[in-house]
């Protein structure tokens, strides 16, 4: 993945220096609807086909998303088009995300948890996890019935564990040693 992410750094710093200028947040919800449609596997096995030009691939992709493209959103889109780039554009919008959350200070977390957490709950959480963590926290919440009991964050590249799986993982390492 490290090759994926290598590539997909100019195009999302260029993004970013051409959102900053205009409206992030237009910016990030319009590259997030074009990387939606780029991670389908149909439509890139169209764009791979030989047959498909680079003008039929762009007016499908545009013809699909639901929001207005802006001028900077359909060069980006072209750009990675012709470059033979488009499995590329999930990546560049996580990057091109991670330097808004930078910018703005805040960083996106994944909160793994064996149940549904109430609202209340979670916001309770979050301002915990924003005093661990030190910045700001953009949660969001997936299930993981592995997990058993407790929660697991993930923010970056940190991880809080305190899963009852983890617990019992630690459990058996101490009993087998």
């Amino acid at each position: 993945m490290a090759e994926l992410a290598t590539l997909a750094r100019p195009y999302a710093e260029a993004a970013f220096q051409v959102a900053a200028k205009a409206d992030l947040k237009q910016a990030a919800a319009e590259i997030d609807a074009l990387a939606a449609v780029a991670g389908n596997a149909q439509l890139r096995q169209f764009a791979d086909a030989p047959k498909s030009g680079a003008t039929q691939v762009f007016d499908l992709i545009t013809s699909v998303i639901n929001l207005p493209l802006s001028d900077a959103s359909k060069n980006l889109l072209r750009t990675v088009i012709d470059n033979g780039r488009l499995s590329v554009l999930p990546e560049i919008a996580a990057q091109f995300h991670t330097l808004v959350n930078s910018r703005s200070g805040v960083s996106d977390a994944i909160v793994y948890s064996a149940f549904a957490i109430e609202p209340a709950a979670l916001a309770d959480l979050v301002t915990t996890l924003e005093k661990r963590f030190g910045r700001k926290l953009n949660a969001s919440v997936q299930i993981d019935a592995d997990l058993i009991g407790g929660v697991r964050v993930v923010v970056g590249d940190e991880v809080l564990d305190t899963s009852v799986k983890a617990r019992l993982e630690q459990m058996r390492t101490a009993l087998a040693a």
